[in-house]
């Protein structure tokens, strides 16, 4: 699985990209298809700086994304994670539906 991480306007500490990778990398548990994952960090400068975490992953026939934002990069990436373990998790579940229904 391939990992891309990118930082629009700032450059990512390694220690955050570290955690981003150890995050995504528990993907891996939902779906042993994923082909790539983009990770996009953003921030906008306003009186609470919002920082959003969008996640990009690639599986066969399909693309799966997700957005947070939160004051934090990390809680960001965290729920972002999660949302696309539960498309993945959605993914996976419909196509054990489908194999069982052709199987009749």
């Amino acid at each position: 699985m391939k990992v891309n991480i990118t930082a629009r306007k700032f450059k990512a500490r390694e220690t955050l990209k570290e955690f981003i990778e150890s995050e995504v990398a528990s993907l891996e548990k939902f779906s042993d298809d994923i082909i790539s994952v983009d990770v996009i960090l953003s921030f906008q400068n306003s009186k609470e700086s919002i920082k959003s975490a969008e996640i990009i992953v690639k599986v066969p026939k399909q693309i799966l994304s997700a957005t947070d934002d939160s004051d934090d990069f990390q809680k960001s990436v965290s729920a972002a994670v999660q949302k696309v373990a539960r498309q993945l998790t959605k993914v996976k579940t419909k196509k054990r539906t489908v194999r069982v229904h052709d199987n009749d």
